[in-house]
């Protein structure tokens, strides 16, 4: 009685915030010609054939075969060599820009159009009227859950968002001024000492064929992450952890941990906790980035799930990645008022400074995710008051979109330029973005355990080194 108990209380926060909070006009605003839905439901057809190359250097002609999604294998180009002593075509691509490694059901983007869906999902509907352990389950497991599976989920994540001592006690021996993802990292990494029956170099490669092993490891990462995230940003404040509650929905038990000072009475905002929570929605994947690729990369290896995510969370960690969110706070906070803009502005064309929160590795247009955060900082607002620095990043959008260098290259606000001010005025570090996007890791992780052509990851590399030089002893070199 008591479990089923536990089970309706879980439920009933979920169905709470999602009854009570709507955000309607949040999302009316966000016109349906500009969404990840507007464009084709269907992909494109088969492009399968065949690519006839010549080879200029030998007169040779080659024919290598075109997949379905219009990929080549590159190991098909090793055919194409010289003679003795040529190994082959290589594919130089310095930071994979057109290369994939995987094939993935996961999310997909389109850059030009400016769309992004989970699982086919646009990300809009989604963000309007799903939550984010609803997105997990659907990222994870590739389905919307039942009404039933998404309670037994809820359930599970609950029940397993305790952190062990020993990896508080680890935070709390961190230097003060430490950088909260970094003490995540650290939090997320040391979870594998303490779970050494989920670590394939103790128990054996072939562990994670156990379906119910990896959804062990999966709920407890779902559930602890956040309380992990929250205690090194406490510890940061020199306050100690405070472990969640089991009656509130995730958005609401991230602002209990970092607002309540332990009272267990404290109920945050639940109209904040909805923002939150569409904003984790918006985080949670966003197919194969620099940090998922990390993950993704150290899995292949068969290290256990716990190193792996920590690895993504230290890659997500830099300035370029998700560090871009604090950095462009910092930038804002740098211009200090509108009268700057201008000066600012002709800093960053003459590359002197750079620009945060512009701009997107993938997308040339705006980034959809920008779009929804923009309502949400006014919402947000609303409730908590305008932050000073709205009126410098209003400005600034302006000033940057009617600028021709800018708008050459199409350099549109991104999800970071308010999502920033928004953990800002809520008083909560952008750090929480690495804790959610491990569900996207999780799901990366789960599915290259299921893909039979799941190879170690093993890049090749162009050499321009020496070719050949023989050891001197150390009387004979030159000073």
């Amino acid at each position: 009685m008591e479990k089923a108990n536990a089970r309706l209380a879980v439920l009933s926060a979920h169905l709470e915030v999602s009854d009570t909070v709507g955000l309607e006009e949040v999302f009316s605003a966000i016109k349906p010609w500009c969404t990840s839905a507007h464009t084709s439901a269907a992909l494109h057809g088969s492009l399968k054939g065949n690519l006839t190359i010549v080879d200029e250097r030998t007169g040779k002609k080659y024919q290598v075969p075109v997949s379905e999604h219009g990929t080549v294998k590159s190991v098909d180009l090793k055919k194409i060599t010289t003679g003795k002593g040529d190994k082959g075509l290589k594919l130089y691509d310095p930071g994979y820009v057109n290369t994939a490694p995987v094939r993935s059901s996961i999310s997909t983007t389109n850059g030009e159009e400016g769309t992004l869906r989970y699982r086919g999902y646009p990300i809009e509907e989604l963000a309007e009227k799903s939550t984010y352990t609803e997105v997990t389950y659907l990222l994870i497991y590739g389905n919307l859950p039942s009404k039933s599976q998404l309670a037994d989920w809820q359930f599970a994540i609950s029940q397993n968002s305790v952190v062990p001592q020993g990896v508080l006690d680890i935070i709390q021996c961190m230097p003060q001024e430490v950088h909260p993802i970094g003490a995540l990292v650290t939090g997320m990494s040391a979870l594998s000492i303490f779970y050494p029956e989920a670590n394939p170099s103790l128990m054996g490669q072939g562990i994670y064929k156990s379906k119910e092993l990896r959804d062990k490891q999966i709920v407890r990462i779902l559930g602890q992450a956040p309380t992990i995230a929250v205690a090194a940003y406490l510890r940061k404040l020199g306050m100690p952890p405070v472990q969640p509650l089991s009656n509130l929905s995730f958005g609401e038990n991230f602002l209990y941990m970092v607002k309540s000072m332990g009272n267990k009475s404290y109920r945050p905002n639940p109209r904040l906790a909805r923002v939150l929570d569409v904003i984790f929605i918006l985080h949670a994947e966003h197919e194969m980035n620099c940090s998922t690729a990390a993950a993704r990369h150290l899995a292949s290896s068969g290290v256990d799930v716990y190193t792996a995510v920590a690895g993504g969370v230290g890659a997500i960690y830099g300035p370029l990645h998700g560090g871009a969110v604090e950095a462009t706070v910092n930038m804002l906070t740098e211009i200090g008022s509108v009268e700057n803009i201008p000066g600012f502005i002709e800093s960053v064309k003459n590359r002197k400074r750079m620009l945060f929160g512009f701009g997107h590795r993938i997308y040339r247009n705006y980034d959809p995710r920008g779009k929804i955060v923009k309502k949400l900082a006014n919402e947000v607002f609303s409730i908590v008051g305008r932050e000073p620095l709205t009126e410098v990043a209003d400005a600034l959008e302006k000033a940057a979109l009617s600028d021709e260098y800018f708008i050459k290259r199409k350099l549109y606000p991104n999800v970071d330029f308010y999502t920033g001010l928004i953990y800002r005025a809520m008083g909560i570090p952008s750090s929480f973005i690495a804790a959610v996007r491990i569900a996207g890791y999780l799901a990366h992780w789960r599915e290259s355990l299921d893909d039979p052509e799941t190879k170690i990851m093993r890049p090749q590399q162009v050499y321009n080194g020496v070719w050949l030089r023989h050891y001197q002893p150390l009387r004979e070199r030159a000073k």
